[in-house]
């Protein structure tokens, strides 16, 4: 599966949990992030991920352009939402491009553990089966 990790300044510290709790999962599949998420977590678990933008310059969209090629299964966005951000009708454009190519999107703590335990489980092998077979798994 192509999963894309994208975290707010805020929620940074607890991508990196994330990813550490859950790097055996994780490695199994492909990983997609905004840059200084992607560098962090990198540096916090050694997984390899392939980085954009940071968020604010445009790598809200760059993933966003993946999703509307259905190049990308799951997306973990870890939102702060009691901050302001200069970036939001990006954030809002992504959330609004997983809900139109059924893209499963967690965007808290809570959600993004249920998505990656079900990724786990093969329980995304719908995304297969609705995209004619042409998916990697």
């Amino acid at each position: 599966m192509k999963i894309a990790l994208i975290a707010h300044d805020r929620k940074k510290q607890d991508m990196i949990q994330l990813t550490t709790a859950y790097k055996d999962i994780l490695k199994k599949h492909e990983l997609f992030a905004t840059g200084t998420t992607g560098l962090k977590i990198t540096e916090a678990t050694g997984l390899p991920v392939v980085r954009f933008q940071s968020g604010p310059l445009g790598g809200d969209q760059q993933i966003g352009a993946l999703i509307a090629k259905n190049d990308i299964d799951l997306v973990i966005f870890l939102r702060d939402p009691l901050t302001a951000q200069p970036h939001e009708p990006d954030v809002s454009a992504l959330i609004r491009l997983s809900d139109v190519y059924a893209i499963p999107l967690a965007t808290n703590m809570g959600t993004a553990e249920i998505l990656i335990r079900s990724v786990e489980e093969g329980a995304f092998e719908f995304r297969n089966i609705v995209h004619g077979g042409d998916r990697d798994a």
